[in-house]
């Protein structure tokens, strides 16, 4: 059953706006400086037409085949969902999401870069992708060390079919968003200092969401991502 009826996800969303631009603005930006990524996981594909009615474009989808179902459902709607994967991605799914998806915020390993380059449909000139980095150093958790990322991202950068943009993290669950601040604040350290080690800017930050995403944008996020705020709770996975 859908979370998004009558003006209920809208006034969802347009709190959700408010409190972007709120943040933004205690940190010296605007609103247009960062994108809402709608998670819809677990969510069915009317859910995302509902809320493309909304003016919510950008959507982050978890798992391969769900993701791929709901796209198959909603093509040649319009306006067009940008879909975004922000679950892990096993390397022998790279042909599945290769093309597929606007960004991939996990890339976390060369061989997982190295398919999707490899992979990517020839219509598709390039893919881009966030590096994920694992901010609390979790065992149950995807993504690359500190000390591993400027190795990766050297290797991701001769990739002729990637386009590196930035960087992605999680924190550890806690249930104020201020404990999360200084792994933001980390995460944006570490950027700072890969774009000097490359030469490149690096513009995009995956921070943020629904319990912190205030506190994110404010350490300088430029995409959250946000599911339960949004859409409520998540239905149960069959």
């Amino acid at each position: 059953m859908s979370t998004t009826d009558g003006p209920d996800f809208a006034e969802r969303l347009a709190g959700v706006r408010q409190r972007i631009a709120d943040a933004a603005a205690r940190s010296g930006r605007t609103a247009s400086d960062v994108t809402l990524v709608a998670v819809s996981k677990f969510h069915p594909a009317g859910a995302v037409r509902e809320a493309l009615a909304c003016g919510q474009l950008d959507f982050g989808e978890n798992y391969v085949q769900e993701a791929l179902a709901k796209q198959e459902s909603l093509a040649g709607v319009s306006p067009a969902p940008h879909w975004h994967f922000i679950g892990h991605v096993q390397t022998n799914k790279a042909k599945d999401v290769a093309g597929r998806f606007e960004l991939v915020h996990t890339v976390d390993d060369i061989r997982l870069a190295e398919g999707l380059n490899r992979r990517l449909p020839e219509a598709v000139p390039f893919q881009k992708v966030l590096l994920q980095v694992n901010l609390g150093h979790e065992p149950q958790k995807s993504g690359v060390e500190d000390e591993a990322l400027p190795q990766l991202a050297e290797a991701v950068m001769q990739l002729p079919r990637i386009r590196l943009l930035g960087l992605m993290g999680m924190p550890p669950f806690f249930d104020d968003g201020e404990a999360a601040r200084p792994y933001f604040a980390h995460l944006r350290e570490l950027r700072d200092a890969l774009e000097t080690r490359l030469g490149c800017a690096l513009p995009v930050l995956s921070m943020g969401m629904s319990g912190d995403f205030e506190q994110a944008i404010e350490e300088g996020a430029t995409l959250i991502r946000v599911g339960t705020t949004l859409f409520g709770p998540r239905p149960v996975k069959n």
